[in-house]
């Protein structure tokens, strides 16, 4: 059982001031990070406790991050994470360097972030402990982080793993075996723009009572 006494009541910071559609309707991938440019830990404390707010199940609160600050353990990460990127395209396309990547591939922007994390600023990893039926709570305070990151002006994007890179991935950082990974969040002030952002028409994507019946809106 929680103990309520050590829980904290946060209110919104003034930084935050973003309206939430602004905020989500220019979100992007940022991939091209400032590197000589860092986060300072107040920013970093924003987005930490924006994540801590997200709605999840049985206010059971099973998300914990890691911040990787150090310069010498990103770059070793980063090492590890673009042989991640390139293991699942091996597995998923039998592709092994970016020659191999067909032009206009929708892959072409992610290739970037697997030589771009070594620079990263700071790097976000995402875990859960505790009951397993609640370890997907994690995604809400996720995306709380990253809309927070766009108000800050803070790039960001959700990215994952490998199994190849996992056993080295926890040796590197401490991380107790039965705490289970989710998802890594490169944080940094980005080299280019966020949105607007072209999206499938939910039209197209959405149906209506039952599958393949299209919303009032599909006109």
């Amino acid at each position: 059982m929680k103990n309520e006494d050590s829980m904290v009541r946060l209110e919104s910071p003034p930084e935050l001031s973003m309206p939430i559609g602004e905020a989500m309707f220019s979100q992007r991938a940022i991939r091209r990070l400032d590197k000589d440019r860092p986060i300072d830990d107040a920013r970093i404390k924003i987005l930490l406790d924006a994540a801590s707010k997200a709605p999840n199940g049985g206010n059971a609160q099973p998300g914990r991050f890691l911040v990787v600050r150090d310069r010498d353990l990103i770059r070793r990460f980063g090492a590890l994470y673009h042989e991640a990127w390139w293991a699942k395209r091996r597995d998923e396309y039998g592709w092994t360097d970016k020659k191999d990547i067909p032009v206009g591939s929708v892959y072409t922007m992610p290739a970037l972030l697997a030589d771009e994390m070594v620079n990263a600023p700071v790097v976000v990893l995402a875990f859960s402990i505790g009951n397993a039926a609640m370890a997907h709570s994690i995604f809400p305070a996720v995306q709380n982080l990253l809309l927070a990151g766009r108000a800050l002006g803070i790039g960001s994007v959700l990215t994952t793993l490998h199994p190849q890179v996992m056993e080295r991935v926890y040796a590197l950082f401490d991380i107790p075996s039965e705490i289970e990974f989710y998802c890594c969040i490169p944080l940094g002030w980005p080299r280019g723009n966020f949105g607007p952002t072209r999206r499938l028409p939910t039209a197209r994507t959405t149906y209506w009572n039952r599958w393949n019946e299209s919303p009032p809106w599909a006109g």
